[in-house]
């Protein structure tokens, strides 16, 4: 609805990227309160730098997977590939490259992979949903014509979605989503019964949902199976079904 933020002169902040700063910001915060309280066996320091390089390379993950998914596009403007600021990132692109990373990170520092797993996914779902309302500000992530009452118009000349047409608005729902998933892992976290089920419940969860909230989507999504699936749904159908399998592993495991 707002692309931009503020503008004078040549200095512009763009929605997209404040409120994805925001979020990162929030979550350090909650990330910091949390180890200290939980004494999980990592520094804020350690914490810190967790954070960065999974911020930066699901940043990077996303948008590799958003450009390949348009590829003709910017195969005639590849200068736009390193505009993020307009929008455009494709979250499991980001988690993929981000867990890898992660697991990295936490082996070479010899840090506890799954209570740090447990910690930080709460918040990668918060992330989320300062993520989405940024799609909202820009206008990326749009939803298929709607006339439902509640259907959104874009009138910003810089948005990225259709003008002048009512849209469901899937950025809301997504971000709604995201911020639900977040309290119930937060409420999870007192009752979980192994390390790493915050964790797997988060990818579950969040693939089921987000499968559904595809349906709405009006952007190009890649299309996968003579166009039955999203690419997003493609990678969440069998993220969902491995998360599952790890839940019940991981608990049978700990029983034993």
């Amino acid at each position: 609805m707002h692309p931009i933020l503020f503008q004078s002169g040549k200095f512009t902040i763009y929605a997209y990227g404040f409120f994805i700063s925001v979020g990162f910001i929030v979550s350090l915060i909650l990330a910091s309160l949390k180890i200290r309280k939980l004494k999980i066996g990592i520094s804020f320091g350690n914490l810190v730098d967790l954070f960065f390089y999974t911020v930066v390379s699901s940043i990077i993950g996303s948008r590799i997977l958003f450009v390949l998914i348009n590829f003709n596009d910017y195969r005639r403007n590849p200068m736009g590939i390193f505009k993020i600021w307009e929008g455009g990132l494709v979250f499991y692109g980001g988690l993929l490259l981000a867990i890898g990373v992660s697991l990295w990170y936490m082996r070479w520092h010899r840090l506890p992979v799954w209570k740090v797993a447990d910690l930080i996914s709460p918040l990668i779902a918060l992330g989320l949903f300062f993520g989405r309302i940024g799609c909202f500000s820009a206008g990326c992530c749009y939803g298929k014509e709607t006339s439902l009452p509640w259907g959104v118009i874009f009138k910003h000349a810089d948005s990225l979605a259709p003008l002048n047409i009512p849209l469901h608005p899937v950025q809301l729902y997504d971000a709604a989503n995201s911020l639900a998933i977040f309290f119930f892992l937060n409420w999870m976290e007192k009752r979980k019964t192994f390390d790493g089920q915050i964790f797997w419940l988060f990818l579950f969860l969040y693939a089921i949902t987000r499968f559904f909230v595809e349906t709405l989507r009006g952007d190009p999504r890649g299309f996968l199976f003579g166009n039955l699936l999203s690419t997003s749904q493609g990678i969440g159908v069998p993220l969902a079904i491995f998360s599952l399998f790890m839940l019940f592993y991981m608990k049978n495991k700990c029983r034993r």
